[in-house]
């Protein structure tokens, strides 16, 4: 499981590390915020649809093949983000980084999906997710510390060791998960639309995707907030940055735990949702109202927290509807995750560097729409019990426990 957890981290990472170097570069490459934002868009365009692109493929070639091959191109853009001589070439090889990598993610949450179902699923994404949030804890405060020290390029350097280290796991650890006898005859793109008639996968996967954008939105304007809106150091921004996932990695944990006392997942978001939005529409309230500024911190750690509580449970709710094309189901939903935060990531720096307002609009929108789908799907739910009788069998044993 650490070893899945760490090919998920590798991407967060890739994301993190180099938020603090954002001012650095805008100088060191000649362009502008704008630009440098486009670095992270990129790569979560590429990574979301890299993950709709691989998850047919795994599905045909199994899990590992179509790791190993993400893992080995991703190492080869990441060199080439490093020594990239304009803002322009290095979008393209974050873009590239990114269609790469995704084939590692979609191919490990479709592996856990190929072994578990239920509870013991819910707990495992869950868990997961609480491992894999300790690398936003730690990026940001080691690229603050770097990116006092060590030029950006540097850090870039680092994401490129992490990338090595990717493939090395999965040369040494991983083993297929998806059998010859279980795969597609061919890649089956139809799939997706297949899952695109699934309400209740796709009600689940959009209470994810919403509530994964408002997250990202804040992740992708992060640097600019706690340095320029704030006046914060680069070091003091990836201790901020830091605390808020404290928060989403306690409230990943937490729900791990409630899923190993057969608390249904949807439960567990129907509490957590309203008190994500309440934070986020606080956050609106003290930046229209014009109140101090760093009001604005309280709530943010709050809504971090609850954050915590609906990817990992939502994301396990709309497995649950996909386990018979599981990789297709992830590919699917991982990649409308990322396309549709890299369409929101940009929105924080519209108005500049020194307003959070376009921020807290875009997270207040997002987040009261994962609120609305949520109820949606769960209405559709109730009218049709079959679809989760899984979470009604007798217990079995998680990925961590097997």
């Amino acid at each position: 499981m650490v070893a899945m957890a760490l090919l998920w981290a590798t991407s967060p990472i890739a994301t993190d590390l180099y938020l603090a170097s954002f001012p650095e570069m805008t100088r060191g490459l000649d362009t502008d915020a704008s630009m440098v934002q486009l670095t992270l868009t990129a790569f979560l365009v590429g990574i979301g649809v890299g993950q709709v692109l691989w998850g047919p493929v795994s599905d045909r070639f199994g899990r590992y093949r179509p790791m190993i091959v993400g893992a080995s191109v991703a190492l080869v853009a990441s060199v080439v983000a490093m020594l990239a001589p304009t803002v322009e070439v290095l979008i393209a090889a974050r873009l590239v980084q990114a269609l790469a990598s995704a084939a590692c993610v979609t191919a490990t949450s479709a592996s856990v999906a190929d072994r578990l179902s239920g509870f013991p699923l819910a707990r495992t994404m869950t868990l997961i997710g609480s491992i894999i949030g300790v690398a936003p804890i730690v990026a940001p405060v080691v690229g603050g510390v770097l990116a006092e020290a060590i030029p950006w390029r540097g850090i870039l350097a680092i994401i490129v060791a992490f990338t090595a280290a990717q493939l090395l796991v999965i040369l040494l650890v991983l083993h297929e998960t998806h059998p010859p006898e279980k795969r597609s005859h061919r890649i089956r793109y139809g799939h997706l639309g297949t899952l695109l008639t699934r309400p209740a996968y796709i009600g689940h996967v959009g209470t994810q995707v919403l509530n994964f954008c408002t997250l990202m939105a804040y992740v992708s304007s992060s640097s600019f907030i706690f340095q320029s809106y704030l006046g914060f150091s680069a070091s003091a921004y990836g201790l901020c940055f830091a605390g808020n996932s404290v928060a989403l990695v306690a409230g990943n944990y937490a729900s791990s735990r409630l899923a190993r006392k057969r608390i249904h997942p949807a439960r567990t978001v129907s509490y957590a949702l309203p008190v994500a939005v309440g934070a986020v529409l606080t956050m609106l309230v003290v930046v229209v109202a014009s109140a101090p500024r760093e009001l604005i911190l309280a709530p943010l750690f709050v809504a971090m927290g609850s954050f915590g509580f609906i990817g990992g449970n939502s994301s396990a709710l709309g497995a649950q509807q996909s386990r018979d094309i599981a990789g297709s189901g992830s590919g699917l939903g991982g990649g409308l995750m990322f396309l549709c935060a890299g369409l929101v990531s940009p929105v924080g720096g519209i108005a500049g560097e020194d307003t959070a307002l376009p921020l807290v609009i875009s997270m207040s929108i997002t987040e009261i729409a994962a609120a609305v789908c949520f109820i949606a799907v769960r209405r559709y739910v109730t009218r049709h019990p079959h679809l989760e009788k899984a979470f009604h069998a007798a217990p079995a044993p998680a990925l961590a426990d097997a």
